[in-house]
């Protein structure tokens, strides 16, 4: 665990202005502290050496205007941690979320949503503490106790050796307690995500566990989650305070060194007073900006996991290939063109999982891709899409598709499991565009042979108050709606009359006849007989080989 991943500068650009700004507040601060400890030694060394209150005032005047000074500079140094981490949060949750995009469905089924929406929530509002506190901090152990040290090198160089001898104790027992810290730490993360994971999964599957009696199960299953969590969370709090005890007293014992050879030399004489409290006042100093960054450490642990986990996945999605940059009139009006895979093998890691496919799909056809299940439709789907690794090549009007997820307006789709938000049908269905066109959400139902459905219907949570076909043909209502919106090239659709009886299935691929008819290239996946008889060009995917016909 760096204290300062090079990476979050990357990613987040409010962070170089919140450690500039933190430098210029972190000189200025150690400016106000050499004042200060000069003022009150000239105030208390005058006082003994007999000076009236006539000639201390100027010196007590400057005195009370460095404490000010000191106390906005405190002030200075708080507003611009909120701000700063206000920023970066919201820049890392942007970045994230886009990252998310980039890499696609493939990459939420392996990383599991639930884990991603804690990093986005509980996570991100944990940078707090470490910019809050323990940034700050840094910045001044870097600023303040190099400046200080020499200073007081200048004035005595015997306290200078006791401090440069006993400074290097408080990063050994740093190193020492952060890497149990690191360990505690993790484990309390990762089983907050375990915990959110099993709640909406257990959610989700509810209904399922009431009908076959097995809920009870699931509620001992979330206590002992809870429960060890709790656990992991004391472990934290009792690791933070055993180490704040062993900071506070490395550091005391180091102030009180140089405070006994500063107490026996001015006994001796061999020390000036004025030397020696001077010296005296600025040693704790030293010693405070790197004890308050070892304590602060522990605050800031949780936000700098979360950030971890966070720079992992933009880093995988600048990993990325580059992608080509499309102009404003791409977006829309894209003309007709074939869509055309050569040799494409999707590879998730373990091997491929189909053979090599080679197809085209032209415009004004609708083309079926069958074959048994696990020979690789969905996943050819997702080579097109760039949501899965893939060797080979896909091209869109003799132009390569970038491998990533970005937006393309040339191609419209909708998966096998396609979710709902809260809102109307006629939100659902014009999701993503700038507007809701009613006229144009009321063709796209009825090309998905939905019909009778209410576009101002409200649906609820994960299309509640639908049926699961009629949810299904709402989600192709939305397919349809951004084909036709803005006139896409390609329409690609994973099964999408699996939960549909007879009649509606042929009222939908009539639909489907007419868009293609429009001059778009529309692609069904289906294992459904009735689906295969009415396409135009079939591509039949098996274990070993591929027939285009």
């Amino acid at each position: 665990m760096r204290p300062l991943d090079p990476r979050l500068l990357r990613y987040a650009v409010s962070a170089r202005w919140f450690l500039a700004t933190g430098a210029v507040l972190g000189v200025a601060t150690t400016a106000s502290i050499l004042a200060f400890a000069w003022l009150i030694t000239k105030c208390i060394t005058g006082a003994i050496e007999g000076q009236s209150l006539g000639d201390l005032l100027p010196f007590i005047g400057m005195l009370a205007a460095v404490a000010l000074l000191r106390a906005l500079l405190v002030y200075a140094q708080d507003l611009v941690a909120a701000r700063g981490a206000a920023r970066v949060k919201s820049e890392l949750r942007l970045g994230v979320l886009d990252a998310v995009r980039r890499l696609g469905p493939a990459f939420l089924a392996e990383k599991n949503s639930a884990r991603v929406a804690t990093l986005l929530g509980r996570g991100m509002d944990a940078l707090d503490d470490y910019f809050s506190k323990y940034l700050p901090q840094l910045i001044l152990t870097v600023i303040v106790t190099p400046i200080v040290v020499l200073v007081v090198l200048l004035s005595d160089w015997l306290s200078a050796v006791f401090i440069l001898v006993t400074l290097p104790l408080i990063p050994i027992f740093m190193i020492l307690i952060g890497w149990a810290t690191q360990a505690v730490q993790r484990r309390q993360w990762t089983v907050l995500g375990d915990l959110s994971s099993g709640f909406v999964d257990t959610l989700g599957g509810l209904a399922t566990l009431k009908i076959f009696g097995r809920e009870s199960r699931q509620v001992k299953r979330m206590r002992s989650i809870t429960t060890f969590y709790r656990i992991e969370t004391m472990r934290v709090l009792r690791v933070s305070f055993l180490s704040s005890f062993a900071l506070e007293l490395a550091a005391s014992l180091s102030v009180a060194l140089v405070a006994v050879s500063i107490g026996l030399r001015l006994v001796d004489g061999s020390l000036g007073l004025t030397v020696g409290l001077f010296v005296l006042l600025l040693a704790p100093e030293a010693f405070l900006p790197l004890r308050q960054v070892g304590a602060n450490f522990h605050a800031a642990a949780e936000g700098v996991a979360a950030a971890e986990d966070a720079f992992t996945i933009l880093d995988d999605a600048r990993s990325l290939p580059a992608v080509e940059s499309q102009t404003a009139t791409d977006a829309r009006g894209v003309s007709a063109g074939v869509l055309s895979v050569d040799h494409v093998t999707v590879d998730y890691g373990a091997g491929a999982v189909a053979a090599p496919v080679t197809a085209e799909f032209r415009p004004h056809e609708l083309t079926v891709i069958a074959g048994p299940s696990g020979t690789g439709k969905s996943s050819l789907l997702a080579a097109i899409l760039g949501f899965a690794p893939f060797s080979g090549s896909v091209r869109f009007a003799n132009r390569p598709v970038p491998c990533s997820a970005d937006e393309r307006g040339w191609l419209a789709w909708t998966g096998q499991r396609p979710s709902l938000s809260v809102g109307t049908v006629s939100e659902n269905v014009a999701l993503g565009s700038d507007a809701v066109d009613h006229g144009l959400v009321r063709r796209a139902l009825d090309l998905a042979a939905a019909p009778e459905i209410d576009p101002d219907l409200a649906v609820g949570v994960a299309g509640a108050g639908l049926s699961g076909g009629q949810a299904q043909r709402v989600a192709l209502a939305r397919a349809i709606y951004r084909t036709l919106d803005r006139r896409s090239a390609v329409l690609l659709l994973d099964e999408p009359t699996s939960a549909l009886d007879h009649g509606t299935e042929a009222r939908l691929l009539d639909g489907l006849r007419i868009v293609a008819e429009s001059g778009v290239a529309v692609i069904v996946v289906s294992h459904r007989q009735a689906v295969i008889n009415r396409a135009d060009a079939l591509v039949s995917l098996s274990s070993r080989t591929v027939v285009a016909a």
